[in-house]
């Protein structure tokens, strides 16, 4: 008797995630995925927190050259806070300074610059 689990060998196992915002496309090995999402889930309360975390650690392997189990093993012992602040160091090295992540402190512009933006 056959099983509806049967994976399709036709197929490629990865997972294919879109960006609408970024217009940005990552394609990652499956197992990896879910090795990674079964991670965070186990930490996080809700689906979409993992979800979101899991993303954010393809696309810093992706960014960066991490190896995604570098970045897990890292993460391994640290609390949900302590997992938030790494994984914002790793992102805010590919961003722009003005766009930084977990930063509270509104940098000021300058002054001559200031006067001149319209509201």
């Amino acid at each position: 008797m056959t099983t509806v689990n049967y994976p399709n060998p036709g197929t490629d196992p990865t997972v294919r995630v879109f960006d609408d915002f970024y217009q940005r496309e990552l394609v990652i090995d499956q197992n990896a995925y879910d090795s990674v999402y079964s991670f965070f889930a186990s930490i996080f309360a809700s689906k979409e927190q993992a979800g979101n975390f899991t993303l954010a650690v393809f696309q810093i392997q992706e960014d960066s050259g991490t190896p995604v189990e570098d970045l897990l093993n890292e993460l391994a012992n640290q609390s949900t806070i302590q997992i938030t602040a790494t994984l914002a160091y790793y992102l805010n090295n590919q961003r722009s300074n003005t766009t930084l992540l977990g930063i509270t402190t509104v940098p000021t512009p300058n002054q001559y610059t200031a006067r001149n933006i319209l509201i």
